[in-house]
């Protein structure tokens, strides 16, 4: 590598280090894996029982997302917190002075890992609902719901790195981070009144724009959703730009 590594130099090394490093390649693996596989599983066990998964077929098809992305945000903190916890930080602004540059590079390889993580996932989850619930997947928001289906997972590992950084601390992003898109995040999207301020969360607005039915009860349309998750993940992303930026 030059004495002033390039973007391209930076790109490089996280890219070997996502290669190497199984706690870092093995989340999106699995998220893709859980996102098909419970899809299918689901689809196959309720398909012809439960209306829920296919009245609205954006519902049965993202059913398997629901648990997926929990390794997604894992992800997401993994690409920059671990090196938080272990000062493995220095080491890189060794290599790569300029912080910008190489907190850049972190994030167009957690983008461009979650966009083939959504790209996989979305294929084989749709492959899978349809041959469990044969002939409910298809339908007017077909494109749309794909296309978010590919763009969310790269979204939320986004958000997750800009939030880390924010954060500056692994066990914090975690703590924080998994329960709240996981746990917290749903359960409250189901409480009168809350709801519509939850509705406005990144995942809640990104996930709608999953279904293909509207819902009454959201303030926004579909497409609306996704624009207000990449609002919220341009946001995190640059306040973690600041966040590195000043990190001593």
């Amino acid at each position: 590598m030059s004495a002033r590594p390039s973007a391209a130099d930076a790109f490089r090394a996280e890219r070997i280090k996502l290669t190497t490093l199984r706690s870092l390649w093995l989340p999106p693996l699995f998220a893709v894996l859980l996102a098909v596989g419970t899809t299918t599983a689901v689809g196959a066990v309720l398909g012809g029982r439960d209306r829920s998964i296919t009245d609205d077929p954006g519902v049965g098809v993202f059913y398997g997302l629901n648990f997926g992305q929990a390794a997604l945000v894992a992800f997401g903190v993994l690409l920059l917190g671990q090196e938080f916890n272990t000062r493995m930080l220095d080491v890189s602004l060794t290599a790569v002075p300029r912080r910008g540059r190489l907190y850049g590079a972190k994030l167009a390889v957690g983008a461009l890992v979650g966009l083939g993580a959504g790209a996989l996932g979305t294929a084989g989850a749709f492959a899978g609902y349809a041959a469990t619930v044969p002939g409910a997947w298809h339908g007017p928001a077909f494109a749309r719901a794909a296309v978010a289906g590919v763009l969310y997972p790269a979204l939320l590992v986004v958000f997750c790195l800009g939030a880390t950084a924010l954060l500056g601390n692994l066990t914090a992003a975690m703590g924080l981070l998994g329960p709240t898109v996981f746990l917290l995040s749903p359960l409250l999207a189901g409480v009168p009144g809350v709801r519509r301020v939850v509705q406005f969360l990144p995942d809640r607005a990104g996930q709608y724009a999953l279904h293909y039915a509207d819902d009454p009860q959201v303030a926004y349309g579909h497409g609306t959703g996704l624009l207000i998750m990449a609002l919220w993940t341009a946001l995190a992303a640059y306040g973690g730009l600041r966040a590195v930026r000043r990190a001593g």
